[in-house]
């Protein structure tokens, strides 16, 4: 099994088990070991997932402006999470591949394959809600065909992006590409880097 068949195996799984309940509040049972890989992974898509209904509620026209506000901040938070567990993936390819020593011509990707991991986690959850509209009982035949042509884009992007990943992660560990990874250093949720927060301090 590739690491892509391994990780849209997951992906689904924890989508599948959001949307048991399909609550935002749902507290997370994650079925794997803490320590391992496809932990991160679950947790890296049920953050996704949760912060995809997140951004469906707030979008709410006759939301309550406390309610608004109060869930800006979960979504700030879910942000900031999903940064951080995206940097510790790349950490565990960065140790997975450690000993590996690059070619004198091998070359650096656009970007580390965390975040091509972290692209492939939203894919999945863009072909779930996809899926579920093609599949509305009640929505007219025009809107079903339209969003089946978009989910076979999604079906197709997916298959593209998972073939890439795996030859990213191939050409790492052959020594013709190598990882560089730089943290996001996110301003907006440090007190000491943002001005309305450092300028405000009581």
């Amino acid at each position: 099994m590739t690491f892509t068949e391994q990780a849209n195996r997951i992906f689904r799984k924890a989508i599948d088990d959001y949307h048991l309940t399909d609550n935002v509040d749902t507290p997370i049972k994650n079925p794997y070991d803490r320590d391992s890989i496809e932990y991160s992974l679950y947790l890296k898509c049920w953050i996704d997932t949760v912060q995809w209904h997140y951004e469906d509620i707030i979008r709410d026209p006759h939301i309550d402006p406390e309610e608004a506000l109060a869930l800006k901040r979960r979504i700030d938070r879910s942000n900031q999470d999903r940064t951080d567990l995206v940097e510790n993936i790349d950490s565990y390819f960065r140790q997975t591949y450690s000993n590996v020593k690059p070619q004198a011509d091998a070359r650096l990707n656009t970007e580390s394959p965390a975040w091509a991991v972290d692209r492939l986690s939203i894919l999945a959850l863009k072909i779930y809600h996809m899926r579920e509209q093609v599949e509305r009982a009640e929505a007219s035949a025009d809107h079903r065909a339209r969003c089946q042509a978009k989910l076979d884009v999604l079906l197709e992007q997916q298959v593209d992006l998972s073939t890439a990943i795996d030859q990213l992660l191939e050409d790492i560990e052959a020594g013709r590409k190598y990882m560089k990874v730089y943290r996001q250093m996110k301003m907006y949720n440090d007190p000491s880097t943002n001005p309305v927060l450092y300028t405000n301090k009581k």
